[in-house]
């Protein structure tokens, strides 16, 4: 057993963070600041992978203490589209009449860095998400409750949208924000152990 290391999720998503601290960790959160619209890729995959890398690296900079840095981001795949938080309340009642009744894939990137050694381990996970058919009464009242505005895609696995969608293939906890599975393999790509990083 290695003397325990400190763990630095770089993102505000509380979900990410419940998902983490459910997991056995306990990460210090320290937001990254990146302006995620001067970023772009080729495809929503590539998107998400450029956008957790550049987060992660911009918290790394910053650090001095041999941390493990942690940095995701999300978006939906629709028509070929990456699809974030939508700007406002139209924006999140038009994806939802689109999305209704189809399937999208929710990727998220992940990157993980050891600030103690400068190295870093990196890639995308892929959630098919199936939704349902809420009606125009419904998704108009799933909208003004606000949390569309807040995530990826305006829906949540683990939210008031949750009725709404029918089901997934592959990782739940990847639509909410993180892949553990994937996390683990990351951390392995760097010599760690996860449960080495459990709280004692």
């Amino acid at each position: 057993m290695t003397d325990q290391r400190t763990l630095v999720l770089a993102s505000a998503s509380p979900a990410r963070l419940g998902l983490l601290r459910q997991a056995g960790l306990d990460p210090r959160v320290v937001v990254s600041g990146v302006d995620e619209d001067a970023l772009s890729a080729a495809t929503p995959a590539e998107l998400a992978l450029v956008l957790a890398e550049a987060k992660a690296g911009a918290v790394a900079a910053e650090l001095t203490g041999g941390e493990l840095v942690i940095g995701c981001d999300s978006v939906l795949e629709l028509d070929g589209q990456a699809l974030g938080k939508p700007a406002d309340a139209a924006e999140a009642t038009a994806r939802w009449h689109a999305m209704r009744g189809r399937a999208g894939v929710l990727r998220t990137g992940h990157c993980v860095i050891d600030t103690a050694t400068g190295r870093r381990a990196s890639a995308t996970a892929s959630t098919t998400v199936r939704f349902g058919t809420p009606d125009d009464a419904e998704i108009a009242d799933y909208v003004a409750s606000g949390e569309p505005l807040h995530v990826a895609g305006a829906f949540t696995l683990d939210g008031r949208s949750a009725p709404f969608v029918d089901g997934i293939d592959g990782d739940p906890g990847n639509v909410i924000g993180l892949s553990l599975p994937l996390l683990r393999r990351l951390l392995a790509d760097l010599d760690l152990r996860i449960t080495d990083l459990w709280t004692k």
